[in-house]
C-alpha cells in the first residue's frame, strides 16, 4: 500500500477519510481536537502540493439524520485546527455534495456531512461507496479508528481506486508504531490501549499478547472489564456480551506473564454536562462497592 509521499496532488482533488469523531458539548462546541489536529500534516501536504482536500468522517450513532450530529457543528474548530477556510456541504452524497466537490478549487478543503447519516455507510454498500468515490481524485486513508471496519468510506471505497490510494500521514504513523512492537520490539515492552469497545480491539490485544510486558487499559473499553470482574459501573458504556472475552483476555495475559493494568480510580460525574457534579472514586471500591 502507497503512502501519502507516493502521490503529488498538484491540480488533484484528495477526498479523505478522516476521523474527526470529536467530543461535544451541550452547546455543540468541541471540547477536545486532538482527532482533527492529528490530520493536520496530511491535509497541509495535500494543499502545499497545489491540490484540493474533500473530508469525510463520522460523528456520534445517528439513527437517519439527526441535527445534534452534523458536522456542521465542529466546522468552526476545524478552521481553527487547520487554520483554512472549511467549505461545508450538507450531505456527502448527491447532487449538492458534487456541485460542491466539482466547483473545489486548489488549496480549498470541503467538508462533507455525517456519513453515517446514511446506513449504507456502516453496511459497506457499494453503490454508496462508488457515489462517495466519484468526488474525488485520490483516495487517502487517514482515519487510524475506522480502518478495520469493512465501512463504504474505508474498505469498499477504495475499490474504485485502484492505483490512486494511500494511507495519510497519521495512519502511517500508527501502523509503522504497531510494526515495531509486533516485529522489532526490545523488550520490556508496555502497550496501552483506549477505546470504547473491547470488541473493536480484539485483534489487536491477541496480536500484541506474546510480544509485551505489560498491557495499560483505559477508555471506555475500562468498564467491561470491571463490569466482567464483578464491579458496578453505573450508567457507564459497558459491551456486556464482551464480558467473556475480557475474561478470557485476562486468563490469556496471565498465562503468557503480562501483566494488565486498570485504572486505579475514575471520574463519576451525574450527568454529561460541563455542570455535572463529579467525584474521584477509587477503582477498588468502583468494582467491588465498597467490599474491598
Amino acid at each position: 500500500m502507497k503512502t501519502l509521499k507516493d502521490f503529488n496532488f498538484n491540480n488533484k482533488k484528495a477526498i479523505i477519510r478522516v476521523d474527526f469523531n470529536v467530543p461535544l458539548d451541550e452547546h455543540f462546541k468541541v471540547t477536545d481536537a486532538t482527532r482533527i489536529e492529528a490530520a493536520k500534516p496530511t491535509i497541509d501536504k495535500i494543499l502545499n502540493d497545489g491540490g484540493a482536500v474533500i473530508l469525510m468522517s463520522h460523528l456520534g450513532r445517528p439513527n437517519g439524520v439527526e441535527s445534534k450530529y452534523s458536522l456542521k457543528h465542529i466546522v468552526s474548530q476545524v478552521e481553527i485546527s487547520l487554520g483554512k477556510k472549511i467549505n461545508f456541504v450538507s450531505d456527502c452524497i448527491g447532487s449538492e455534495a458534487e456541485s460542491a466537490a466539482k466547483s473545489l478549487e486548489n488549496g480549498e478543503i470541503l467538508l462533507l456531512e455525517n456519513l453515517r447519516f446514511y446506513k449504507e455507510e456502516e453496511a459497506g454498500d457499494i453503490v454508496f461507496a462508488k457515489k462517495l468515490a466519484s468526488l474525488g481524485d485520490i483516495y487517502v486513508n487517514d482515519a487510524f479508528g475506522t480502518a478495520h471496519r469493512a465501512h463504504a468510506s474505508t474498505t469498499i471505497i477504495a475499490q474504485f481506486f485502484e492505483k490512486s490510494k494511500c494511507f495519510g500521514l497519521l495512519l502511517a504513523k500508527e501502523i509503522e508504531s504497531i510494526n515495531k512492537v509486533l516485529s522489532d520490539s526490545i523488550k520490556p515492552v508496555t502497550a496501552i490501549l483506549g477505546g470504547s469497545k473491547v470488541s473493536s480491539k480484539i485483534t489487536v490485544i491477541e496480536n500484541i499478547l506474546d510480544k509485551v510486558n505489560h498491557m495499560i487499559i483505559g477508555g471506555g473499553m475500562t468498564f467491561t472489564f470491571v463490569k466482567a470482574l464483578g464491579g458496578k459501573i453505573g450508567d457507564s458504556i459497558c459491551e456486556d456480551d464482551k464480558m467473556e472475552l475480557a475474561i478470557e483476555i485476562l486468563k490469556q495475559a496471565k498465562e503468557k506473564g503480562v501483566q494488565i493494568h486498570l485504572p486505579i480510580d475514575v471520574v463519576a460525574a451525574d450527568s454529561f454536562s460541563n455542570d455535572a457534579k463529579i467525584q474521584i472514586v477509587d477503582v477498588k471500591i468502583f468494582q467491588m462497592d465498597g467490599k474491598v
